[in-house]
């Protein structure tokens, strides 16, 4: 838990430039769980100030799969709303000399780094426009010469106490004097966020490792507005089984995608919130509300995290097996062709069998459409072809003599070990299961012949028999 009176306030802060990716996902999950663990508040920013990349389809991406995850917000902002608040900060640093007009075309910001690398110095601006006045750079502004907004950047050493690594260190001479808008209209990222954070009373910024050398960057902003600095958290880096750093091809795999291959919301809450924490316990399976009573930033590991897509297909299935029969149906219903219609019977043989709900028209397919397949699939380990008809008769026979009235599960697999028991087990039960399914993977007989029905299921042996 966050100590102290104030009110803790985090903000999930996504550029809708795409899909809203599965690491976006998992900050924006670390940041809703810090936030109720802590009775704080839970903001969402749409940083949609690049108007060539940023799109309302994206938008509405992110906020639907909040909102699918359940991770409601308490406060909805874009960036693009609050363009005179930006203007009216960008004119304050110029005004206090903090900020300047540079007029450097890209030609010669090449040829300077070009020089500056052949002298074996920093490759930073160098500083070319900082001598201008703020006159100066004005008038050549409101002249028409195109210019971008830089930051006066101040050496020195800068530490902060980040809640996940511990102290961090930047020397800001190795940064340079950094573009903060591209002129008054068009902020960039760093100067935006800096103004946003202090204005919406942002406590904690709880964010990716991949964001920890913009922090000097935001401090040094901050500090020229006498802005308080937010605490930072960085969340570690997502890695391979093997450690190695996760490709982006895996990272920016959309949520939408996950949700539309059949993972459900609990399980990919829970994969992830395992992503980088961990709770007390040894445990693997924990519901929303029970992380967010456990949770504390100092439990969050330094260490890179492990994407085990194993893991997380474990998850899934066990969230799956837990469904009711009802909501099982309900779930699988978009995966099914129309005229499919799962019985309960159906659904509970094919449940614990599902990893994935996309998963669900190939394992349950068996029961609408019995695949073609030769007599030879029927055979057990080299048996004969006429001892598999033999004791397919004998299923039959069995089935046949029970009675409608009592035709469930553990009827039918009582009467067809009982009275089987001179024959083994491999070889009655395997062409009974290849008969009734068509495959070499499936529920048990028994639990298919109920789902089948009497008539069905007889019918299927029928069949088989006649193949032989």
């Amino acid at each position: 838990m966050a100590s102290g009176l104030e009110t803790i306030r985090v903000r999930f802060a996504p550029s809708p430039t795409g899909f809203m990716h599965i690491g976006n996902v998992r900050a924006a999950l670390f940041n809703w769980i810090f936030a109720r663990a802590n009775n704080g508040k839970f903001i969402v920013r749409i940083e949609n100030t690049d108007r060539e990349r940023s799109k309302k389809e994206y938008e509405k991406d992110i906020l639907d799969g909040l909102n699918w995850l359940g991770l409601n917000y308490d406060g909805l902002y874009l960036q693009s709303d609050r363009t005179e608040i930006y203007k009216t900060h960008l004119k304050k640093l110029i005004d206090e000399n903090k900020a300047y007009y540079c007029f450097c075309s890209k030609e010669e910001l090449d040829g300077e780094r070009e020089s500056r690398a052949s002298a074996g110095l920093l490759q930073i601006y160098s500083g070319k426009c900082r001598i201008l006045t703020k006159d100066q750079g004005l008038k050549r502004a409101i002249d028409g010469e195109k210019f971008v907004i830089r930051f006066k950047n101040i050496d020195k050493k800068i530490t902060f106490k980040d809640l996940v690594k511990g102290e961090v260190g930047f020397d800001t001479s190795l940064i340079g004097d950094t573009v903060i808008a591209k002129d008054l209209n068009n902020p960039l990222y760093n100067f935006a966020v800096v103004v946003d954070d202090y204005l919406m009373n942002i406590t904690h910024i709880i964010r990716g490792e991949d964001h920890i050398s913009n922090t000097p960057k935001q401090i040094l902003l901050a500090e020229a507005f006498g802005f308080k600095t937010p605490k930072f958290a960085h969340l570690p880096l997502v890695l391979n089984a093997d450690r190695s750093k996760m490709s982006k091809r895996f990272l920016d795999v959309a949520l939408k995608d996950y949700k539309e291959e059949g993972y459900l919301k609990d399980a990919i809450i829970n994969f992830l919130a395992f992503l980088g924490w961990h709770p007390k316990e040894d445990k693997e399976i924990m519901s929303l509300s029970d992380i967010v009573k456990e949770f504390t930033l100092e439990r969050v590991q330094k260490s890179g995290a492990i994407f085990n897509t194993q893991k997380l297909d474990w998850l899934n299935a066990h969230y799956i097996n837990s469904l009711s029969v009802k909501d099982f149906i309900s779930s699988a219903k978009p995966y099914l062709p129309a005229n499919w219609e799962l019985t309960d019977k159906m659904a509970f043989s094919v449940r614990p069998r599902v990893k994935k709900m996309s998963e669900i028209k190939e394992l349950a397919a068996f029961y609408f459409n019995l695949p073609e397949y030769s007599s030879e699939k029927l055979r057990w380990k080299g048996m004969a072809l006429d001892k598999v008809a033999e004791n397919l008769k004998r299923a039959h026979e069995i089935i046949n003599k029970i009675d409608e009235g009592s035709f469930n599960k553990e009827k039918i697999e009582a009467e067809l070990i009982e009275n089987s028991k001179d024959i083994k087990k491999g070889e009655i039960f395997w062409p009974l299961r290849f008969a009734l399914s068509g495959s070499e993977a499936s529920p048990t007989p028994f639990e298919m012949i109920e789902a089948l029905g009497k008539k069905q299921s007889l019918g299927r042996i029928e069949l088989a028999i006649s193949k032989i």
